[in-house]
């Protein structure tokens, strides 16, 4: 059996039914077989998740040298929208890189053209580390809370929104003075820390 389907459909079952619900057994009844079919491709469950967690960087299409025509802000800001993209849409298997640093092909490929980007750029290799380290997990810290569920995001809004406008000006003036403001939609508070960090980032490089 092709290890891509087997990959996918492994990725399928964690988006559908979390994370908890993959095991080799459960994989093995998805795709009609047997779980000795399995154990010839991963030595256990969490060679078969380190496979799906790579599985899902397969969707972070970034073009190396796309990126290096770029200014450095900008490549890195078109690198972690594509996965920040890419992430959110499987939220469930983006959860399990909480627990462990992606060291798949596919991710280390993108950490390999965001570090270059970097370097290319005048960063020292120490700084360029922790700027990637901290950018990727700027990401994944967001893509896990995006609420893709028709509406339900809108109605959880609309009602902290109605609490927020509703406290007691004694209590919370300054919560009352922004409230028209909040709560501010995530692709937005993504985009603006994001733009905060790589200001932070410029100024790092530049002081050498």
């Amino acid at each position: 059996m092709p290890l891509e389907r087997i990959v996918s459909t492994a990725l399928q079952i964690v988006d559908e039914e979390g994370a908890d619900a993959l095991s080799m057994r459960t994989l093995a009844q998805r795709l009609g077989s047997g779980t000795a079919t399995l154990y010839r491709h991963f030595d256990n469950r969490a060679a078969l998740i380190a496979h799906v967690v790579d599985r899902m960087f397969g969707a972070v299409e970034l073009n190396g040298d796309e990126l290096h025509a770029m200014a450095w802000q900008e490549a890195l800001r078109t690198a972690a929208h594509t996965m920040f993209d890419a992430l959110s849409r499987h939220q469930n298997a983006a959860r399990l890189m909480v627990e462990r640093v992606p060291l798949g092909p596919k991710a280390m490929a993108v950490r390999e053209r965001c570090v270059a980007v970097l370097l290319d750029s005048g960063f020292p290799p120490r700084l360029a580390a922790h700027a990637y380290a901290t950018l990727a997990r700027y990401v994944l810290g967001f893509a896990v809370q995006v609420n893709h569920h028709e509406g339900a995001g809108q109605s959880e809004d609309a009602q902290a929104a109605a609490v927020f406008e509703s406290v007691d000006p004694d209590l919370f003036p300054a919560t009352l003075t922004v409230a028209s403001e909040m709560p501010v939609p995530i692709e937005e508070e993504f985009s603006f820390g994001l733009d905060l960090l790589l200001t932070g980032l410029e100024r790092l490089r530049v002081e050498g």
